[in-house]
């Protein structure tokens, strides 16, 4: 196609990813003329979505949910219930609830991505009055990462460890074959609503991330510890992703950047999605009132927690296993408001300050509070080189 340029577009959303698609899909819904950029508009998205039923949007309807667990399981010294309804998000259903009918949808690959226009692969310039950045994280490099190998096992054979309707937001148990000076992990296991449950060991603050083929070990490590048996031809997922990414200046002059690209990926938890849908009528609406996106979607109280929440992820970063189970320990008996303020709350900055210094206050042996806080082991596991594994990983089967 010879260069050309449509110009006729109130908002251009680039990457439908489930912030962008959502995006796009709300601001044609207020009315808006919405061009929506994307190599593959149409297909659905790989990884496993899942958050906090609350934390969703109303205007979200019932199929968009594969899975609901009423109250999710975490073991650290001990076990504990959440009793805060989660869920596990359906790929169809949330695809088809973010319908693009009356937006124009280009599938293409955008090489450009300045404030009022987008350049496409075949050469055509879209312009707009707003350009919203949608395009996921930038590359890892040595950031702070979450990284996290799941293994898709049939529900039958995982019903030892994740029965119907239960869920492991966080195990901390002592099976994944870590020794102590190695760096922590987790499992994290829910079921996904197709007769499959995801069991996915997780890492969160390591620089550059835990490779794939440890956390592979660790979780047939945890299968193992539980009698579950695998044949070995079982389908798998990888993450790997910054959790860093931070808010969008002010006046940028530039593409707004939104979802996990504009600073919605919690840098304590590696969870996005949950919050881009839940703001993107705050971005919509401020345009509806000639406002600032970036105003209205980071006030400083929203800065303030994401500030906090990075002190939060460099902790996690250097702690020994035994420090993390201690820590997430004292987190879980903190009150429901200072756990929502962690884990879910975009602006409620006073509690998240209360609940993070509660949870060092009660960390205990107190000489560890230090790691927590910075003032000593500040680099633990920066230099941890994680050896090469020549030998046979443990088979399923064995």
């Amino acid at each position: 196609m010879s260069d050309s340029a449509v110009s006729d577009f109130d908002i251009a959303v680039v990457g439908l990813g489930p912030a962008g698609r959502a995006l796009a899909h709300r601001a044609m819904l207020a009315g808006f003329r919405v061009a929506a950029v994307d190599p593959r508009p149409d297909r659905l998205w790989p990884p496993t979505f899942s958050c906090w039923v609350d934390e969703l949007p109303r205007w979200l309807p019932a199929e968009a949910i594969a899975v609901r667990i009423p109250a999710p399981t975490v073991w650290t010294t001990t076990e504990h219930r959440i009793e805060r309804p989660y869920c596990v998000l359906s790929k169809p259903g949330l695809h088809a609830a973010l319908p693009l009918d009356d937006a124009t949808v280009f599938a293409a690959r955008a090489t450009e991505v300045g404030a009022h226009e987008v350049e496409l692969a075949d050469g055509v310039k879209l312009r707009a009055a707003t350009v919203f950045d949608t395009r996921g994280l930038p590359p890892l490099g040595q950031r702070r990462a979450a990284s996290a190998h799941g293994i898709f096992v049939d529900a039958d054979t995982a019903a030892p460890m994740v029965a119907d309707g239960e869920g492991l937001l966080l195990d901390w148990r002592p099976e994944n074959g870590a020794g102590p000076e190695e760096p922590p992990s987790f499992l994290y296991a829910v079921p996904l609503g197709d007769g499959t449950v995801i069991f996915e060991e997780t890492s969160l603050g390591l620089r550059g991330g835990m490779p794939q083929r440890e956390l592979r070990r660790r979780t047939l490590e945890r299968l193992a510890a539980h009698g579950i048996r695998l044949t070995g031809d079982e389908p798998s997922e990888a993450a790997h992703y910054p959790l860093d990414q931070p808010p969008p200046r002010r006046g940028a002059g530039r593409a707004i950047p939104f979802g996990s690209r504009g600073g919605m990926m919690h840098p304590c938890t590696g969870y996005s999605v949950a919050d881009s849908l839940a703001l993107v009528d705050t971005a919509v609406d401020a345009l509806r009132a000639g406002r600032d996106p970036i105003e209205a979607l980071w006030p400083w109280q929203a800065r303030l927690v994401y500030w906090m929440r990075t002190r939060g992820l460099y902790g996690l970063g250097r702690l020994t296993t035994d420090q993390s189970i201690a820590m997430f320990e004292a987190f879980f008996t903190e009150s429901e408001r200072g756990q929502r303020a962690l884990l879910s709350a975009h602006d409620d900055y006073a509690a998240l300050g209360a609940v993070l210094f509660n949870t060092v206050a009660h960390t205990w042996p107190f000489r560890w509070r230090y790691d927590l806080v910075g003032w000593t082991n500040r680099d633990r596991w920066s230099d941890y080189d994680f050896p090469a594994v020549t030998e046979r990983l443990p088979h399923p089967t064995d």
